[in-house]
C-alpha cells in the first residue's frame, strides 16, 4: 500500500526570496513585451515551468537566471539573485561547499555509503531522497533532486576541474532504489569515467586489510588561488573546514586512500562486471 506523503506548505506559500525573484522575472518579461511562451521558447523550457518560476512555486536554476538575464535585458538583476536561490536549494551548512565546487580547480571525495553526488543518476537520487528519514514531501524530494542534478554541472563547466573519487566496494553492491536502479547507476558512473578524462574513480576493495578512511567520508577542494578546503558531513549537518592543518591531514589521508584502492582501470573493470551481474 502506498504511503501518503505530508503536504508541502512551502509549495502553497513561497518563501519571500522565491517570491521576490519570481516577481522580478515577471516584471522584466512584461517590460520586454514577451509572453511566458516566448520565454519558454527562447530558454528551452516549458511555458508551465516559466510560470512556476514567476509564481515562486519552483526554484529557478542557475542556468535559467543567467540566460534569462540576457534574454530579458535584466542587466545583472537576475544573475545577482543566484546566491539567494542557492540558499533556497541547499542546507545552510552545505551551500558554502556548493559555491566552492563551482570555482574549484580540483574536487575529490571519499564515499563509503553512497555514490558521490556529482556522479549520481536521477533515478538513484530520487530513491535516496524517498528513503530519507524523516520522510520528505513530494515537493521537497523534487526540489532536492533538481538541486543535485544542477550541481553536477561542475563536471562539465569551463575550465574543467580535476575530479577524483574513492568509493567503497560495498557502495557498488547496495541496491538503493532496487536492482535496476543500481545497474543503471553503475552504468552511469562507467559512462562518466569513459567520457571524462579529467575524472578518476577508484574503488576501495572490502577485503583491504589497510584502510586510511575508517573515520568516515569527506570531501576536498582546491581553488585557483591556491587555498584548500574540506567538507565533513555528519548525521545532523556538515562542517566546512578551512584550517590548513586539518585540511592538510585530510589531503594526506586521501592520498593514502588512493594508494590503497584499485587503480581507475581496475575499478572500471569491476564496475562493469558488477553491472553485468545485475
Amino acid at each position: 500500500m502506498a504511503v501518503s506523503k505530508p503536504s508541502d506548505v512551502n509549495a502553497a506559500q513561497p518563501s519571500p526570496a522565491r517570491k521576490h525573484v519570481g516577481d522580478l522575472i515577471r516584471n522584466f518579461r512584461s517590460r520586454a513585451g514577451l509572453t511566458r511562451q516566448d520565454v519558454g521558447d527562447r530558454l528551452l523550457i516549458s511555458e508551465s515551468l516559466a510560470g512556476a518560476y514567476e509564481r515562486g512555486e519552483r526554484i529557478p536554476t542557475t542556468s535559467f537566471l543567467k540566460d534569462a538575464d540576457g534574454v530579458l535585458d535584466a542587466r545583472g538583476a537576475l544573475t545577482s539573485c543566484i546566491p539567494l536561490m542557492e540558499d533556497e536549494k541547499y542546507p545552510r551548512t552545505f551551500v558554502g561547499w556548493v559555491r566552492l565546487e563551482k570555482v574549484a580547480s580540483s574536487v575529490s571525495a571519499y564515499e563509503n555509503m553512497t555514490f558521490p553526488g556529482l556522479l549520481q543518476a536521477e533515478e538513484y537520487i530520487q530513491a535516496l531522497y524517498e528513503e530519507r528519514v524523516p520522510q520528505l514531501s513530494e515537493a521537497e524530494i523534487e526540489k532536492n533532486v533538481e538541486a543535485r542534478l544542477e550541481r553536477q554541472a561542475v563536471l562539465t563547466r569551463d575550465p574543467l576541474p580535476i575530479v577524483a573519487f574513492v568509493i567503497e566496494e560495498s557502495v557498488l553492491e547496495r541496491p538503493i532504489g532496487g536492482r535496476t536502479a543500481l545497474r543503471n547507476q553503475l552504468l552511469h558512473v562507467l559512462k562518466c569515467m569513459q567520457a571524462m578524462n579529467h575524472l578518476m574513480v577508484q574503488v576501495m576493495p572490502t577485503k583491504r586489510t589497510a584502510h586510511a578512511g575508517l573515520h568516515g567520508p569527506f570531501q576536498l577542494a582546491s581553488t585557483p588561488d591556491g587555498r584548500n578546503w574540506a567538507y565533513d558531513e555528519g548525521q545532523t549537518g556538515g562542517t566546512l573546514i578551512s584550517k590548513p592543518q586539518q585540511v592538510n591531514q585530510l589531503i594526506d589521508r586521501f592520498g593514502m586512500l588512493r594508494a590503497q584502492a584499485l587503480t581507475p582501470w581496475e575499478s572500471a573493470e569491476l564496475i562493469e562486471r558488477m553491472a553485468d551481474q545485475l
